[in-house]
């Protein structure tokens, strides 16, 4: 695949981009050799990567394990100041909230995942946190679903073809037949609402966000607990006013 890469393609920086991401929630703490492990490199290789972020303030150390320091924030906050998506959007998703008094969100695609631009969130409803920058697999949430019924044809039927349909809870769709069917719909009505798919006791509707040319470029949810409010209830009283906020970003995103 190396060689297959425009002339301009510097390797060292996605080398040195794998380390960083190399750590999560799950291993926030890496020792050298797992890092060279989990991004297949030599030993030397990912000690020269890991004191270079180090200098560079990005790392920090107790001379066995390696951890990030906050200064790696310094990179999603150049994305995010950039966009003007989380600052239009923040004043319609407090005005919704305070509406239907669920947490609401705003999310982009990311490769094949959706990753939190904004959130105004009230009671807390997932063993998971969320906040800006939280990444989840898009099929199995409904901002991912509404992004994705947005692709062009041939960039969802790639998706489709490479995607691993995981099980994160009992009711998610694994099949991508399955899921394809799933998507015209959302595109035909609109929006988009998963049932427990992504958690067990988790509901979330979305609904699309577009730019002046037509063009989908977020999303935006209100979830909620399960045994807080049915199905049917979400389309009578979560639809519309959800549909209504993505409705006046949009008119603010065309002026802005």
């Amino acid at each position: 695949m190396v060689n297959e890469r425009e002339a301009h393609f510097v390797q060292s920086l996605e080398r040195g981009l794998a380390v960083i991401r190399a750590f999560d929630a799950q291993r926030p703490e890496l020792t050298l050799s797992e890092v060279a492990r989990h991004c297949d490199l030599t030993r030397a290789a990912a000690r020269r990567f890991l004191l270079t972020l180090a200098d560079l303030g990005y790392v920090r150390t107790d001379g066995r394990l390696f951890r990030l320091t906050p200064r790696v924030l310094e990179l999603g906050y150049a994305y995010l100041s950039s966009l003007s998506l989380p600052e239009v959007a923040a004043p319609h998703l407090e005005r919704l909230v305070a509406e239907v008094h669920e947490s609401s969100s705003m999310s982009v695609l990311d490769g094949d995942d959706i990753i939190y631009v904004a959130r105004v969130p009230t009671a807390r409803i997932m063993t998971v946190a969320i906040n800006v920058g939280t990444r989840f697999p898009a099929y199995a949430t409904s901002m991912g679903r509404v992004l994705l019924a947005a692709l062009p044809g041939p960039e969802l039927a790639a998706y489709l073809a490479r995607v691993r349909l995981e099980r994160l809870a009992p009711r998610t769709i694994i099949s991508a037949e399955a899921l394809r069917s799933e998507l015209e719909r959302v595109a035909a009505q609109g929006w988009a609402i998963v049932d427990q798919e992504l958690e067990a006791g988790l509901r979330s509707v979305a609904a699309p966000v577009r730019d002046r040319a037509g063009s989908t470029v977020a999303a935006i949810n209100v979830s909620v607990h399960a045994s807080r409010t049915t199905l049917d209830g979400i389309r009578r009283k979560l639809v519309p006013p959800l549909r209504a906020a993505a409705a006046a970003i949009e008119r603010d995103l065309a002026v802005a």
